[in-house]
C-alpha cells in the first residue's frame, strides 16, 4: 500500500489521505471544489464547481500514474437533486467516450456549503 499526496494539491485538512494505491488500484478521497491555487476559494455555480473537482481528480490521477480513461468508479455527492443534469453534462465532457460506473447522490448540505464532492477508484498504468 502506498499513500499518495500530490505536490500540487493541498495537504488533507482531516485525518485522511488524498489517495492510496493498493493492488494496482487507486482510491481517491472526496474532492471538494476548493481552489487551492486561489486561497481555497470556491467558484460560484455547479458547473464551475464540477469542473474544479474533476480537474483535481485529473491532477491526482496523473501524479499517481493513472489517467481519466482508467477511472473505474466515481461517486458524486450533490447538495440538491436539481443539479444532476448540469453535473452529468460536465462529467460527459470530461470523460468523453470513457464511461466509468457512477452514482450521483443528492446528499443535502456539504462541507463549506459546496454544491458537489467527488470520490473515485481508478486503475494504475501497467
Amino acid at each position: 500500500m502506498r499513500i499518495i499526496e500530490p505536490d500540487l494539491m493541498p495537504q488533507a485538512n482531516g485525518h485522511y489521505s488524498q489517495a492510496i494505491e493498493h493492488n494496482s488500484l487507486l482510491y481517491i478521497s472526496g474532492q471538494l471544489p476548493l481552489d487551492h491555487k486561489n486561497n481555497n476559494l470556491m467558484p460560484a455555480g455547479i458547473r464551475n464547481q464540477a469542473e474544479l473537482v474533476l480537474d483535481k481528480l485529473d491532477q491526482i490521477l496523473l501524479t499517481s500514474g493513472s489517467n481519466r480513461n482508467q477511472v473505474i468508479q466515481v461517486r458524486i455527492y450533490i447538495s440538491d437533486v436539481h443539479l444532476w443534469s448540469e453535473v452529468n453534462e460536465v462529467f460527459a465532457a470530461f470523460f468523453g467516450t470513457h464511461k466509468p460506473v457512477r452514482c450521483i447522490i443528492p446528499s443535502g448540505p456539504l462541507r463549506y456549503h459546496a454544491l458537489i464532492e467527488l470520490e473515485a477508484i481508478a486503475a494504475l498504468n501497467d
